[in-house]
């Protein structure tokens, strides 16, 4: 099996904890742990109500709230500068943002990538409810005004709209797990 060869030029990422790859790396070198509880308002709803420890009857309940929470991302991302209007990205989950902030940071750090007519959108996803699918899917189920549609795909819409905000010429796909 014979593939054509592809290049990764560029980095970027936005992790819990580490909004660029310089940010992950100082954390991993000074030994950091990237976990943490998970912010004010996440569970709409009172930690207090939910959490409970080994001693008591775990039914509805949850031990930690610990987890991957990604903060500080607003003040990193700038929603001017995509082949979309910036207002187009109103009300879309964070993991798409998350997704074109990426793609357009590695682009810059592979110096530029002015031929983009090749460059095609390869997205890989772990296949976790996002926040705002998680409100669209509610929304539909209690019957309620729905959020904005394009938050129920969790992956294939990230992939063409990554390709779409860039003006990639190449293909979109998404590998999704």
């Amino acid at each position: 099996m014979t593939f054509e060869p592809i290049a990764i030029v560029g980095r970027a990422c936005i992790l819990p904890g580490a909004n660029s790859p310089e940010e992950l790396w100082d954390a991993v070198v000074q030994g950091r742990d990237l976990v943490s509880s998970a912010p004010d308002g996440r569970w709409r709803l009172n930690p207090a109500d939910v959490l409970t420890g080994a001693e008591s009857n775990p039914a509805d309940k949850t031990f930690s709230d610990r987890g991957g929470y990604v903060r500080g991302f607003d003040e990193v991302f700038d929603p001017n500068g995509f082949a979309l209007p910036a207002e187009s990205l109103n009300g879309l989950d964070q993991g798409f943002l998350w997704a074109l902030h990426c793609a357009r940071q590695a682009l810059q750090d592979a110096g530029g990538v002015s031929d983009r007519s090749r460059v095609s959108a390869i997205y890989g996803n772990l296949g976790f409810p996002a926040e705002e699918m998680t409100r669209y899917a509610e929304s539909v189920w209690l019957g309620e005004n729905r959020p904005d549609p394009r938050n129920r795909f969790m992956s294939s819409g990230n992939a063409a709209l990554l390709k779409e905000a860039l003006g990639l010429g190449g293909e979109s796909f998404c590998l999704d797990t």
